[in-house]
């Protein structure tokens, strides 16, 4: 132990040889045939570290072989610090009818060791753990994609999830996150799609026809994952970006959706945002009590369209109630209990209004 002692007016360093006995409310230290209490020590010095001490974290086995001959012995276990992730790139056409597909899977490895020529095993699914374990978050952009072009992964079912094995050793570094293929398709078909949804609230209050209410168009793109598409793999949860050309070829990121664990032959819908160029404006032009529970409504959704190609935009109203349609503008389906489903053309440069009058009874 290193103590600063003044004397004389002169501060000097120290050195004693001192016991730690006791760190209960402060330390009390054995020097000599004394007990010091109150002892501050600026430093303090080791002459060795006990061979049961490691200064990181280490994990001991101690095996006994009570047979002659000699044994081979396979461990597993669950680490911390190991984490990966699925992210997609969708590269979408000028005319938003087809799209390039890519799938990668991040992997970041903070487990304090490296692993050389390790074989990767990735499963996707939702697996129940007792205590759940938050993936680190990883840079896409930043990963290693010098691995993309010549990895191999290859799927599997497995119980109720899916197996994704790397076709090849590969080595991850501490601290390191690394970018392997996962899937791609090229010449996917994409439907690119303006949806307006309503809200419940509207059919239960007055509204003001002087004060239109303005709703969200929302941006999608859909495209099926099937083998006709080019598809046809299950695709792990995780975050597809969507990036499309502009007039001079560069290509822009133009927004981004998170996806569920998808398995082959289903159908996703991605949502890059909200349209700049087409408006929609609600009215509730009537609004009648017909009995103590029985009411009509009428509204009026004005969409208007500033782009150069003409749209079509679906409408999704979510009617509270038992409810019944009295007359209406446009052709309509109900595609739940309480959702009735327009879809509206618009032209371009032009505006249509969608009416329509429902009967609700709460």
């Amino acid at each position: 132990m290193v103590r600063r002692r003044q004397e004389g007016g002169t501060t000097r360093d120290e050195l004693v040889t001192a016991r730690l006995v006791s760190d209960n409310n402060g330390p009390i230290w054995k020097i000599g045939d004394e007990y010091v209490t109150g002892l501050r020590a600026d430093e303090l010095r080791f002459p060795g570290l006990p061979d049961n001490l490691y200064s990181r974290p280490t994990l001991v086995w101690s095996l006994e072989n009570r047979g002659a001959s000699k044994h081979t012995v396979e461990a597993s276990y669950l680490a911390g610090g190991l984490s990966w992730s699925a992210d997609y790139v969708l590269t979408v056409s000028r005319d938003d009818r087809l799209a390039d597909l890519g799938g990668w899977v991040t992997l970041t490895n903070g487990s304090g060791t490296s692993f050389r020529r390790a074989t990767l095993h990735f499963v996707a699914g939702d697996l129940n753990r007792v205590r759940r374990d938050f993936p680190l978050e990883a840079d896409v952009m930043a990963a290693k994609r010098s691995m993309m072009a010549e990895t191999a992964m290859v799927q599997e079912a497995f119980s109720e999830y899916h197996l994704y094995t790397l076709g090849r050793r590969t080595t991850i570094a501490n601290q390191e996150t690394k970018q392997l293929a996962l899937l791609n398709g090229t010449g996917v078909p994409v439907e690119k799609r303006y949806v307006v949804d309503g809200q419940s609230f509207y059919y239960r209050n007055r509204h003001s026809p002087g004060a239109p209410i303005k709703d969200n168009v929302q941006v999608f793109y859909r495209f099926r994952n099937d083998a006709k598409s080019g598809l046809g793999s299950p695709m792990p949860a995780g975050v597809v970006r969507v990036y499309q050309a502009d007039t001079k070829g560069g290509l822009q990121f133009v927004g981004e959706d998170r996806i569920d664990h998808t398995p082959k032959d289903e159908t996703l819908d991605l949502k890059i945002g909200n349209a700049f160029d087409i408006v929609c404006e609600r009215n509730q032009t009537d609004f009648e009590k017909i009995s103590d529970s029985v009411y009509e409504m009428e509204f009026a959704i004005a969409l208007r369209n500033h782009k150069t190609t003409p749209i079509a935009v679906q409408v999704n109203e979510p009617v509270g109630g038992t409810w019944r349609m009295i007359r209406s503008t446009h052709e309509w389906q109900k595609t739940a209990a309480w959702a009735a489903q327009f879809t509206v053309p618009v032209q371009a440069e032009g505006s249509t209004v969608l009416k329509y009058r429902v009967r609700v009874t709460y």
